[in-house]
């Protein structure tokens, strides 16, 4: 069951902010496991802090308990009435953006000396630059994706046969409430359906107000078929017209916007690797959770280099790193991460790189960078081909590392 599953990164990061007067907002696609990690908190809490259970104030937003909390002032005062006066008061609010204005009941809140707010969201616009500026410098965001496959790893019983369980982490999904299927395929698929139709009905079509369902269902297929492919809204706008398919360039840019802002799909800008700048054309997607790609495209489409390519990416996220594509000259290099401290590491990723053609091809943009920072190439290889200071790992390795 997905409140088994301990997502120790995040544990860690929201036990490094307790107590402190930084509003905490976990944002991440539905399911992924936020109103989770509030369980496993709210448990280190009790058992290991010794905080009891009248200090902590839980509210699901979607839970129809609470529909009378329909407006900021509503949620604001129901929550100051519980608060406990000589006590220390943990609030734990779940899907917050569903209330207009939610930030006016949050800063209010946060006045409070004994109160210690975490809040999550499921929408990126939750914290537009209007509300980011209104709680400037009170909070921190935590990003939370699904399981990695190092978490995945962790829950199976049988730790053996990495690649099959590995081919199964990209087969069925990464979601942590998928576990208890138990690799049942039917059963995992209508769950990864359900989460999916709720993201695009209740986060997008509904918040959007989206007439014509069918022209973002279009342009879903067409993103979900070339993730890790350089792209342009013109490319797109150029491509689904040639198909019959006519939608125009604003409409394209718009549900783009949705789908990144509810955590579906992700952008990664390309960088200039020699001029040391972030290049404003032509910039690469990826996905959530290979998972929807599968329930929407059909399994027969996979190509895996490029979904290898997407699970490094997400991967680089949650070890908390800044992630562009680098570009060197005419050459592409997958994945420039930048980390919080200024370092920089590069990466390339292929399915093998057995052939001498495909070797080369990965690895000549890398030996072409004349800095010294840590270069890697990542393949399910397991010959190593470390080559000049290129550091060769094994992908599978490499996540459980």
């Amino acid at each position: 069951m997905e409140h088994l599953i301990n997502r120790t990164i995040y544990l860690e990061k929201l036990k490094s902010f307790e107590d402190t007067d930084l509003i905490k907002i976990l944002t991440g696609v539905r399911r992924c496991g936020k109103s989770t990690l509030f369980i496993l908190f709210q448990n280190y809490l009790t058992k290991e802090k010794g905080v009891r259970q009248e200090q902590i104030i839980d509210i699901n937003l979607e839970d129809a308990d609470y529909r009378n909390l329909n407006n900021w002032e509503s949620l604001h005062d129901f929550i100051k009435n519980k608060l406990l006066q000589d006590k220390k008061n943990y609030i734990f609010i779940d899907e917050i953006q569903t209330i207009p204005g939610f930030e006016k009941a949050i800063n209010s809140l946060n006045l409070n000396k004994n109160v210690d707010l975490y809040i999550t969201g499921s929408n990126a616009n939750m914290l537009s630059s209007d509300i980011a500026t209104l709680i400037s410098g009170r909070y921190i965001e935590i990003a939370v994706l699904p399981l990695s496959f190092k978490e995945y790893m962790s829950v199976m019983p049988d730790k053996t046969s990495l690649p099959e369980k590995f081919q199964n982490y990209l087969d069925y999904t990464s979601f942590p409430g998928a576990i208890q299927f138990e690799g049942d395929r039917k059963k995992t698929d209508e769950y990864v359906k359900g989460v999916y139709n709720t993201i695009i009905l209740k986060d997008i079509v509904a918040r959007k107000k989206i007439q014509d369902i069918s022209r973002l269902e279009n342009v879903v297929n067409f993103m979900f078929s070339i993730i890790g492919s350089q792209v342009s809204i013109n490319n797109i706008y150029k491509t689904l017209k040639s198909d019959g398919r006519e939608i125009q360039t604003p409409t394209i840019e718009g549900y783009l916007t949705a789908l990144i802002e509810s955590f579906i799909l992700y952008r990664v800008g390309r960088f200039d690797v020699k001029g040391k700048q972030l290049l404003k054309t032509n910039d690469k997607y990826y996905l959530v959770d290979i998972g929807f790609r599968n329930i929407v495209l059909g399994r027969s489409k996979q190509d895996l280099g490029h979904i290898l390519e997407n699970i490094v990416y997400l991967e680089l996220l949650r070890r908390g790193y800044r992630v562009s594509v680098g570009k060197l000259g005419t050459k592409e290099i997958d994945f420039v991460a930048q980390s919080s401290d200024g370092d920089t590491e590069y990466y390339q990723v292929s399915q093998t790189a057995m052939d001498p053609n495909t070797f080369a091809r990965e690895i000549e943009p890398l030996d072409k960078i004349d800095d010294h920072n840590l270069k890697f190439l990542l393949t399910m290889d397991h010959v190593n081909l470390s080559h000049k200071g290129i550091k060769h790992v094994n992908i599978l390795n490499w996540l459980l590392g």
